[in-house]
């Protein structure tokens, strides 16, 4: 098998994120049914050519489709395609959705024929196409399967079978930790060398994100717990979802209330309809119909008054009004007028 040192990874890797870097999210102006990129200042800087495009990440790269013949491909931040040794591929995109395709740790899944493998920035196919399923790299290790033998794959295509045969299934590594699953159903975390840091000992487990993980004990209790297994917050709650790193707060639910709670366990409730997640020290709610923003003390930062919006990212957010998508800033000011028919995140990506 082919192999690429780790190295040679970072060779690839660096540059792309060293260098001056721009914000582009993919929008569908008014009256189109295709999707291109705009700038953070609003600029149709790729035009709409695509019905479905992802996001950029910071290789300077996208994964797109083309509309007519539904060639998969990576374009660059002009729009131009990357030239790759194989084509006929299939991204990500079929395997769930979310942020996964493109370029990851200088690597992107890419399925040839029924298999997966890994293609670098260069178009070279630097990880055979062998396996039955894939992960996105998340960093140095990622998940891979032939047929029902799991195997860690490194950067460098180094494949470790998964040593103990009572664990049937492993998650993504956040934090370089995987959640995994035993035969009997419990779960608990792994590194990339297979060793277990956290016993199976859970009946589900979240990500590690901020340090902190939820977890699910026997009695369907769920709490937090830290990278030595700890609880740091006592498992007394009914769900819970990932801590937000900038405003220290994760949400959860006790009964039919949905609340948040800090990582010393101090609850906060917020006098809203309905809430979401927090994502960069803001989270939406809504109240008497329209959304805004609060922060981490429960203030409406930007008072509800639209439609609809989408997390903050990079600074700003997507919002709705009169049926038309812009941005917003942290304040609730626009940075690009309301005039697309759909936007999605502003994502940041080498020139």
């Amino acid at each position: 098998m082919r192999t690429i040192t780790a190295l040679a990874i970072l060779t690839l890797w660096i540059p792309a994120t060293s260098q001056a870097q721009t914000l582009l999210a993919q929008a569908k102006p008014a009256g189109s049914d295709l999707w291109g990129y705009i700038n953070e200042k609003g600029d149709q800087v790729i035009p709409p050519a695509f019905k479905s495009c992802f996001r950029f990440t910071e290789s300077g790269y996208a994964a797109v489709s083309d509309p007519d013949t539904k060639e998969d491909y990576f374009i660059d931040t002009k729009g131009q395609r990357l030239k790759t040794e194989v084509s006929g591929f299939e991204h990500m995109s079929g395997l769930g959705g979310g942020d996964q395709q493109g370029f990851h740790f200088g690597l992107a899944a890419v399925r040839v024929g029924k298999k997966w493998g890994f293609m670098d920035m260069t178009g070279k196919m630097v990880i055979p196409a062998k396996y039955d399923k894939v992960d996105a790299f998340e960093g140095p290790f990622t998940m891979v399967g032939v047929g029902k033998q799991l195997l860690i794959l490194g950067t460098d295509g180094t494949e470790t079978p998964m040593k103990d045969p009572k664990v049937v299934d492993v998650r993504s590594f956040h934090e370089g930790l995987a959640p995994f699953k035993t035969s009997d159903k419990m779960m608990g975390f792994m590194d990339g060398q297979q060793k277990v840091v956290i016993p199976a000992q859970f009946k589900s487990v979240g990500y590690f994100s901020d340090g902190l993980a939820w977890a699910k004990n026997a009695s369907d209790a769920v709490g937090y717990i830290d990278k030595k297994g700890e609880w740091v917050i006592p498992a007394k709650y009914d769900a819970g979802g990932e801590f937000d790193a900038e405003s220290g707060l994760a949400r959860v639910k006790s009964g039919d209330v949905w609340m948040y709670v800090d990582r010393t366990g101090k609850e906060l409730k917020v006098s809203a309809d309905s809430y979401g997640q927090f994502s960069e020290g803001l989270c939406d709610g809504k109240k008497g119909g329209m959304v805004g923003f609060f922060d981490r003390t429960g203030q409406w930062v930007i008072e509800p008054k639209f439609e609809a919006v989408r997390d903050f990212k990079n600074g700003m957010a997507a919002a709705r009004q009169s049926g038309m998508w812009g941005f917003i800033d942290r304040t609730g000011k626009w940075v690009i007028e309301p005039k697309f028919e759909a936007v999605k995140d502003l994502a940041r990506t080498a020139k």
